[in-house]
């Protein structure tokens, strides 16, 4: 049995899409369940719309995300070079083969010519193409004349008539399309590149690639793919389409859709907003596949273990923001709190503040569990590192009563002169106080806290004054007091 051998293809076009990373995710885990290998190759025949940084963008997500390559245009491999616009002459020549097998011609139609057509709705295929100029309607002699005077063209694929071109595909099952509804589509262009349909069979063969694992837009393009590998007489490789991702409200999740809803569309940005890679390719596993158990939160090993194309749906999968967020905060709870510390730090240093390394590990351990992205720290814990600003207005009717300006004020007096400042002497000093004025505790726990932290939820009290320090603890609950009344 030949390796298992997976290409992840993208086309430096833009910053790598999230649903492009999910693709890239599904090839790896399917690559390395099968001992096999996956090959990065970029498709960069689209010069009109190449951005200078985008592979390098592309390369450094799957590096951040742990997804690591066998071959690539960086490792090299047997089959270099990886870029597209390398490799030509290797197209030209296959593609010229396949006008010499009468598989595909030369056609020199205008711009105009071929929008009139596409005006009245019909394809430029087997009813067509007689009415067009190309190399079918003119003599060999002249369209030699033609092509050595520098005439512009293309090369387009001659698609047979009368046939039904078929492919079984792992996810969708067996697809048919008849070839009257499949164009000669174009596989060189006017300015001597390939289109993606050439270099990326020619590719594929000859990179030995044995499964095609791609999303399910490219349907359309499979019937005409296959055509090129029969015309070629080459074996096409296996072919599975993944389901769609859809946006939170239907339809396709794209850029629009996307930034409408709040959702970061490109990976760079889910790094700069200080999403775990680990949560990111956890959650991008569940858009479409399912281990067959309750289990969820899975390290990208482990999903290699449990991996298989059997368990991805046909049905699209939708994008929710909120169980990424999830996902998000069971992992950074299994990060050992020394990681989570380097995690956290560019946020606190992007806010100005400078924080030692033992208090933020008290910090950190504080509020570990209740982190649901590492900038929460900055965002919804603030109050660990400054003093409070404000107070929430619901917490003030709701929890500071007639006599908490007193009670808060008694409790400070009562932690300014401890000498042993633990959660247990914290706890007793606050509970004595309340014996002593006959209340319940509840009644100078809530105040306390909206003193020290402006808020009514957070983590264990005591351990919380601990973490601050009795002169922050004594100097806000002062504060409240002259504040609040």
């Amino acid at each position: 049995m030949s390796t298992v051998r997976i290409r992840f293809a993208p086309s430096p076009t833009g910053y790598l899409h999230i649903g492009g990373l999910r693709t890239a995710l599904y090839c790896y885990l399917f690559a390395r369940s099968q001992g096999g290998n996956i090959v990065l190759r970029i498709e960069d025949t689209d010069r009109t719309r190449f951005v200078e940084d985008a592979e390098d963008d592309i390369v450094q997500a799957l590096e951040w995300c742990g997804l690591e390559v066998d071959e690539s245009p960086m490792l090299g491999g047997p089959y270099a070079p990886y870029r597209q616009s390398e490799r030509q002459d290797l197209y030209r020549k296959h593609a010229e083969s396949l006008v010499d097998s009468g598989h595909a011609y030369y056609a020199f139609d205008t711009s105009s010519s071929i929008a009139e057509l596409r005006k009245n709705n019909e394809a430029y295929n087997a009813s067509t193409r007689l009415q067009m100029d190309n190399s079918l309607t003119h003599s060999e002699e002249v369209v030699r004349m033609r092509l050595e005077s520098g005439e512009e063209h293309v090369i387009r694929l001659r698609v047979p008539e009368n046939v039904t071109v078929q492919f079984n595909d792992l996810i969708k099952g067996s697809v048919s399309v008849d070839s009257a509804n499949i164009d000669d589509q174009v596989l060189v262009k006017s300015d001597g590149m390939p289109t993606y349909h050439l270099a990326n069979v020619v590719d594929d063969q000859h990179m030995a690639i044995t499964h095609v694992i791609r999303g399910d837009e490219w349907i359309p393009s499979t019937p005409k793919h296959i055509l090129l590998y029969q015309a070629f007489g080459w074996q096409p490789p296996a072919m599975a389409h993944l389901p769609l991702i859809l946006s939170p409200t239907g339809g396709k999740l794209s850029k629009r859709s996307a930034q409408r809803q709040g959702i970061p569309i490109n990976v760079r940005d889910y790094r700069a907003k200080g999403f775990e890679p680990q949560a990111v390719i956890n959650f991008l596993a569940f858009l479409g596949w399912n281990p067959g158990t309750e289990d969820e939160v899975f390290e990208l090993e482990e999903l290699t273990s449990v991996f298989s194309l059997e368990r991805v749906g046909s049905a699209p999968a939708k994008f929710d923001l909120d169980k990424l967020g999830w996902f998000n905060a069971q992992h950074l709870r299994r990060l050992d709190i020394e990681v989570l510390l380097e995690r956290v730090r560019p946020f606190l240093e992007k806010h100005g503040m400078i924080v030692e390394d033992d208090y933020l590990r008290d910090v950190c351990f504080l509020v570990h569990d209740r982190l649901q992205q590492a900038q929460d720290l900055v965002t919804h814990f603030s109050y660990c590192f400054v003093d409070p600003v404000t107070f929430d207005p619901v917490g003030i009717r709701k929890r500071w009563k007639s006599d908490a300006a007193s009670l808060v004020d008694d409790y400070a007096a009562r932690l300014d002169v401890l000498r042993s400042f633990n959660e247990e002497t914290l706890e007793f000093k606050l509970r004595d106080l309340a014996a002593s004025r006959k209340v319940g505790a509840g009644r100078i726990i809530h105040p306390v806290r909206l003193a020290v932290s402006g808020t009514t939820a957070g983590p264990g009290l005591f351990a919380l004054l601990r973490v601050l320090g009795r002169r922050t603890s004594v100097r806000r609950l002062r504060n409240a007091v002259t504040r609040l009344g």
